[in-house]
């Protein structure tokens, strides 16, 4: 059980510094809702969804096969001289040739009018591929404090450059426009600072993480063919992941007919996307302690009893979570923290949190296939699921247009999740109370039934029976899990 408390003490701070940071980046949504029409913010969507692509190439599964490698090499400081030369060259060459094709990337993008843009978000990506390896060493070497500050740093340094660029800059110069502030600030970039902004903040972390990089360069082609030949099925499935969460935000503009207004449905739905952040939140702070924690491990049965009782705790937070967000979302509304233009998206909301509650469940149990070197399966199972997606999203978006994309997401990881349960039981059988997680589930389904069809009653009223209901669901998972969490928590 040390290894467990360990696992709960890294999470703790893994979890505080990406709860926190988190919670403060989510605030530039309601900002930017009430800055940006959701046409405008609907660029945002749209660029970043296409980032988040490209980082997964970019990195190319080397964070998971500096852990196998670092993990278990004599030589550790060769695993992480190869793979930082390794990520520095294809991060270099990738900003070498989009500077040299912006304008043709712009087009092809529909951005021809800024191809800014385009090499903006090309240098972000660069930088935040680079350092994915010394953040990687900081958390296999366990110096959580390190990773939660810089991580602080650079979600701080983008709020703060996002506000002094959209809101600070032109409220100087309509008091004073002769003011210095003329020469770094221009109108005419508008949502363009979002990226400007997200620049300067990976800049910062970057320079930062020097410290970390000055290390003795040495390099074996040999140790980097291996590592990509154990890292290539994580990144098939990295690239499936994007499919499944963002493709939807690249979809939606090409498949809504224009008089439906496609980038205002990005808009809308990109912001209500990110109401969910709170279980993405949980869910990146307890992967960040739990990836290394597995690969530390061996495959006793004791551990295996360890993995059944993370999973059963996983599922009870996550959906607390759930109930929590989603039995009193229209707080969202009568507290103004979405522009007007944005509310009609808030229906969205309890099904993508599900839906990364799924997400998070796949990532726990996907510890059999990187724990017995099977990966292919975890590319096999993230192809079927994009596949779906892509069917889902195709056929349905010019129709349902993004309530389209919300279900596809979910049903996704429902499958996901499903296949990886069984088959990771025939190569790495772990006894999960299946039956006790089903049975939460029904309940916390049950009680979201409940009060969705509680007819239209006073808000207040409305208030009180879905914390009477979410105060149910509680009592019944303390009086079933009160001993042995208890146990576990020594």
């Amino acid at each position: 059980m040390n290894s467990l408390k360990k696992l709960a003490g890294d999470t703790a701070i893994y979890g505080v510094s990406s709860i926190v940071g988190r919670f403060l980046n989510w605030w530039l949504v309601p900002y930017y809702s009430n800055v940006f029409p959701p046409s405008e913010y609907g660029v945002v969507g749209n660029l970043y969804a296409y980032m988040t692509f490209m980082l997964v190439l970019l990195t190319y599964g080397m964070e998971t096969g500096y852990f196998r490698f670092a993990s278990r090499a004599d030589d550790k400081k060769l695993v992480y001289s190869s793979s930082l030369i390794s990520m520095f060259v294809t991060s270099a060459s990738f900003l070498l040739v989009v500077f040299t094709f912006s304008d043709n990337i712009a087009h092809w993008m529909e951005y021809g009018d800024h191809p800014e843009y385009i090499s903006w978000i090309a240098m972000i990506m660069a930088f935040d591929a680079f350092a994915s390896i010394p953040f990687a060493k900081l958390r296999i070497e366990s110096r959580p404090i390190k990773f939660a500050f810089l991580k602080l740093v650079n979600i701080l340094a983008n709020i703060f450059f996002n506000i002094f660029f959209i809101s600070i800059c032109p409220a100087i110069l309509k008091g004073n426009p002769e003011s210095f502030i003329r020469y770094v600030y221009s109108e005419d970039i508008g949502v363009g600072y979002v990226f400007i902004s997200n620049l300067i903040a990976s800049a910062i972390t970057l320079v930062m993480l020097v410290p970390d990089l000055q290390i003795k360069l040495r390099f074996s082609k040999l140790l980097l063919k291996e590592m990509i030949w154990y890292s290539f099925p994580i990144l098939v499935v990295g690239i499936a992941g994007m499919v499944n969460q963002n493709i939807d935000k690249i979809l939606i503009p090409k498949l809504v007919p224009d008089e439906l207004g496609p980038m205002e449905q990005v808009g809308i739905y990109a912001a209500n996307y990110k109401l969910a952040v709170l279980m993405n939140m949980f869910i990146q702070a307890f992967r960040y302690a739990f990836e290394p924690f597995f690969f530390s491990q061996v495959k006793s049965e004791n551990n295996k009893r360890g993995y059944a009782l993370i999973l059963k705790y996983f599922v009870i937070f996550g959906l607390l979570i759930f109930l929590g967000i989603s039995l009193f979302l229209d707080l969202f509304r009568q507290l103004g923290i979405l522009g007007e233009g944005y509310l009609s998206g808030l229906k969205v909301v309890p099904i993508v949190l599900m839906a990364n509650l799924f997400l998070g469940i796949y990532y726990t149990l996907s510890l059999w296939y990187k724990l017995t070197d099977k990966t292919r399966f975890g590319a096999y199972f993230a192809l079927i699921g994009a596949v779906l997606s892509l069917l889902i999203n195709i056929i349905f978006i010019p129709k349902y247009g993004y309530m389209a994309s919300a279900w596809a997401v979910l049903i996704c990881f429902v499958v996901m999740t499903v296949l990886s349960y069984f088959v990771g039981q025939k190569y790495f059988p772990v006894n999960y109370p299946i039956k006790r997680i089903g049975m939460y589930f029904a309940a916390a389904l049950g009680i979201y039934a409940v009060a969705y069809f509680v007819p239209d009653i006073s808000q207040m009223l409305k208030y009180a029976i879905n914390f009477v209901l979410f105060a149910v669901f509680v009592s019944v998972v303390f009086v079933l899990e009160n001993k042995e969490f208890r146990k576990f928590l020594r």
